[in-house]
């Protein structure tokens, strides 16, 4: 039996509670444990009739593995992510034509390859041949479209956090959905931090939590919907992913209020992420990792999350 006693979306609590957050940090490598002050635990703070616990990531993911300094959800990008120095990268994940799911933002190949076609009709053996990289620069050419289970051991052998984000094609929303989050679980050994699983799609959130239910999810949005309460409540999610521009102080309180952990997307400009930190916004995800540099994620991850 899989052992749940980690940072989770239990089916009737939204938050972060001591028991899951102890065992997540019972997992967490030495050097994210060093950060933290001899003899200190982390901070618990009262919400309501629960108690909700520090963030558990990194507080800076690198967008798309790389950000725009390597080709987008690629193992090379997300080597790069690591050769700077973060600890956490997002990447997303739709299912190619033969139901293997692989890394791809776009649902057409032609941005990133150069070539025609679709994801959801193309093979994803024939997807790995394709060169993904040379888009981006000569140094990158021959890197291939890669499978979702090689990006994941790829992080394991890196040491890194991974928010998954489920980028499902048009019509295949709930399929992608608990065909991503089946293979999460397959994936991640217990012995390491769950993934975060993410995404714009509503059937695909609802169908990861059904496949996967005890792994943590956030509600992706580029504005603010007037339900946000209770679709992330019946989606049982952990956290918000907002646009950052649509984040205020107030926003960012009322959601950890809600119980929610905040994690603002996509924040190029170091001055825009110190607001955000100091507005109480746990995690930014960025694409311009040679200003949001490992230097200001070392920063943002000895200090305390607000979540």
């Amino acid at each position: 039996m899989r052992n749940t006693a980690r940072w989770h979306c239990a089916p009737t609590k939204r938050r972060f509670t001591g028991l899951t957050l102890t065992a997540m940090a019972s997992l967490m490598d030495d050097d994210a444990r060093s950060r933290r002050p001899p003899g200190t635990t982390p901070r618990v703070r009262e919400r309501g009739s629960c108690q909700v616990m520090p963030w558990p990531y990194p507080r800076v993911f690198a967008h798309r593995g790389g950000g725009t300094l390597a080709p987008e959800n690629t193992l090379a990008a997300i080597r790069f992510g690591a050769e700077l120095g973060f600890r956490g990268v997002e990447f997303d994940v739709m299912l190619a034509g033969d139901d293997v799911p692989v890394l791809i933002h776009d649902e057409t190949l032609q941005r990133t390859t150069g070539q025609p076609g679709r994801v959801p009709d193309t093979a994803s053996v024939a997807l790995a041949r394709l060169d993904a990289g040379a888009w981006r620069g000569r140094r990158w050419r021959g890197e291939g479209i890669p499978s979702f289970a090689d990006a994941a051991q790829l992080c394991h052998t890196l040491k890194l956090c991974a928010n998954v984000e489920i980028k499902p094609a048009i019509g295949v929303e709930r399929e992608t959905g608990a065909a991503v989050a089946t293979m999460a679980r397959q994936l991640w050994p217990v012995t390491q931090p769950p993934p975060l699983l993410s995404s714009f799609s509503v059937e695909a959130l609802a169908a990861a939590r059904e496949a996967a239910p005890e792994l943590p999810r956030g509600y992706l949005i580029e504005s603010i919907p007037v339900r946000w309460r209770e679709t992330t409540a019946a989606l049982d999610c952990v956290a918000i992913h907002c646009n950052h521009r649509v984040l205020t102080r107030r926003l960012v309180s009322e959601m950890h209020a809600a119980g929610y952990a905040v994690l603002a997307w996509t924040v190029n400009h170091r001055i825009t992420a110190r607001k955000l930190f100091s507005w109480g916004v746990d995690c930014v995800v960025t694409d311009a990792l040679d200003r949001i540099t490992a230097d200001l994620a070392r920063q943002a991850d000895s200090a305390p999350s607000k979540a």
